[in-house]
């Protein structure tokens, strides 16, 4: 049996939609960066605080996001599987519904972050960013 060609339909549903990504997403990596969102915007949520900042417009180039989780999260294994869902989230909803010019820091919270479900993320999300945006919703 041969694979279907150029011109020709599968006879399989695809696995994953695609997802355009309208901008790029870069990572925070430089505490300044983390201190500079932590004294703008802030929105918290269920599961995650969202600290945002909208960078100066000589640095204005893509979407940068950061995450961090205290100890107060747990140990290493519970802050390192707190930030891969955090991760995960911002993965799906940032490059869509996040602003080209703006960081983003996701701080994981005790309990919550590892267990509330990943749709439920996204959707508080997408809430935070319209807050802090300044966006009814």
């Amino acid at each position: 049996m041969t694979s279907p060609g150029a011109g020709e339909v599968s006879d399989r549903p695809d696995t994953a939609p695609v997802v355009p990504a309208m901008y790029s997403v870069q990572i925070l990596r430089k505490r300044s960066d983390f201190l500079r969102a932590a004294h703008a915007r802030r929105q918290g949520m269920p599961a995650f605080m969202l600290q945002a900042r909208q960078r100066a417009p000589d640095e204005a180039i893509g979407i940068r996001v950061g995450f961090t989780c205290s100890k107060k999260v747990g140990n290493a294994v519970a802050r390192n599987r707190a930030k891969r869902r955090l991760r995960e989230v911002a993965r799906a909803v940032l490059p869509i519904h996040g602003r080209p010019g703006w960081d983003y820091v996701l701080i994981g919270r005790r309990d919550t972050t590892a267990t509330r479900d990943l749709a439920r993320m996204q959707d508080d999300l997408r809430r935070a960013l319209a807050k802090v945006h300044g966006n009814s919703t």
